[in-house]
């Protein structure tokens, strides 16, 4: 721990606690940090902060947890404590934009059909108001495509299965696997445009910093 720098070793303890409170009281939990569409009657205006900080199980965690050790302290030594800070953030709140962006579409749809009579409309809309989101993932896959940005040649090997690649290489693979799993509904239960637009706001983000002459670390070496 005393290797991890401070921003990235905060945001771990936070998701650590809240998953142990989840362990603790799942419903309350649940109902009041996870992210609900905006009609939901679960709904509050913290949501689309909390809901980066809440897993739904322990691979989930894990998974999300070793990825922001791994990334967030490269990130974070090259950026400055500040400036990782923002654009974690500006990443996770960019993925529940464009969740709740996609989740507004369906919705839109369903209305129509609603207004047809479809009863089946009707029961798909009420369950999209009232399935949870939650996960540090856009948020993660934010930090993935910073860490591609600056590290572009960067060697990483998957733990499963071990294939060794440069980071932008899969970066690339992870978008276009997000991109098609998301058209084509698969892995449902999995929010695939939230980690889209994680890494979409990510790569705003680092664009604009650098083509304003401000992607620096807080050494004051400029990329």
């Amino acid at each position: 721990m005393r290797n991890i720098p401070e921003a990235t070793k905060n945001l771990l303890i936070i998701n650590i606690l809240f998953f142990i409170a989840t362990k603790l009281n799942s419903d309350f939990m649940f109902e009041t940090f996870s992210l609900f569409y905006p009609t939901s009657q679960h709904f509050h205006i913290w949501q689309p902060v909390t809901y980066m900080f809440m897993h739904g199980g322990f691979f989930h965690i894990f998974l999300n947890m070793f990825s922001l050790v791994m990334f967030g302290s490269m990130l974070e030594r090259m950026l400055g404590t500040r400036k990782f800070l923002v654009f974690y953030f500006v990443c996770g709140l960019g993925a529940m934009a464009i969740h709740l962006g996609v989740e507004a579409l369906q919705a839109s749809a369903y209305m129509d059909r609603i207004a047809d009579g479809s009863q089946q409309a009707m029961a798909a809309y009420q369950v999209l108001k009232n399935t949870p989101t939650v996960g540090a993932s856009g948020a993660v896959y934010g930090l993935l495509i910073g860490y591609a940005i600056l590290f572009p040649d960067a060697r990483l090997t998957l733990i499963f299965p071990p294939v060794t690649m440069k980071s932008r290489t899969w970066v690339l693979i992870f978008v276009a696997l997000e991109l098609l799993q998301g058209l084509t509904g698969t892995g449902s239960d999995i929010a695939h445009f939230a980690h889209l637009g994680g890494m979409l706001f990510g790569w705003i983000l680092i664009t604009y910093w650098r083509k304003r002459g401000k992607l620096f670390s807080s050494n004051g070496f400029y990329y």
